[in-house]
């Protein structure tokens, strides 16, 4: 399939909407078409970018989140899903957990919130902001994910209580004996 042929496909398509007697119908799928090109435009648009610069290595192009959209979309993208998900977390530091577990079958990641963030780093710092957060980076980097399992870090130890010691005044009546 080359340009040519697909443009000539999408123009027969619209056509054959615009002939429809379904509006909404029709209305939805010029929005459809409309929200694909912009996303592809977009990643298109990123991916010249990242490789026009000559620093770029295969790790920058990787780790942004709209490439990686698009080539997850078409199951182009070279990492497996636990790679994936390890670049978008690490991709968005303020977002720190640790991959503890991926289940493919079943669709689901469990992470664990490291203690170092005191949670997601984000304004929301509720485990329900943090979820949301983490599902948000996700679903970039890893679109096949639909159940996510956030754990909280544990607690850190109790710090003991700290013991000031002084310089004592010289009692006299000690210094007398």
């Amino acid at each position: 399939m080359n340009a040519e042929q697909t443009g000539l496909r999408v123009e027969e398509i619209l056509t054959r909407l615009a002939a429809s007697a379904d509006p909404a119908g029709k209305a939805a799928a010029e929005d459809l078409v409309r929200a694909l090109m912009d996303f592809y435009g977009a990643g298109l648009t990123r991916l010249a970018a990242l490789l026009r610069d000559a620093d770029t290595d295969r790790r920058a192009v990787l780790d942004d989140e709209l490439v990686t959209g698009l080539l997850v979309l078409h199951d182009l993208h070279p990492d497996d899903v636990p790679t994936r998900i390890a670049r978008g977390l690490a991709a968005h530091p303020e977002h720190r957990a640790e991959l503890l577990d991926y289940d493919e079958l079943a669709r689901s990641v469990r992470l664990r919130i490291t203690a170092a963030s005191g949670g997601c780093g984000c304004a929301n710092t509720s485990a329900d902001g943090a979820r949301e957060a983490i599902e948000g980076v996700l679903g970039g980097y890893a679109p096949e994910i639909e159940h996510v399992e956030i754990e909280e870090a544990p607690a850190a130890p109790a710090q003991p209580a700290l013991l000031q010691i002084g310089v004592r005044g010289i009692d006299p009546a000690r210094a007398a004996r």
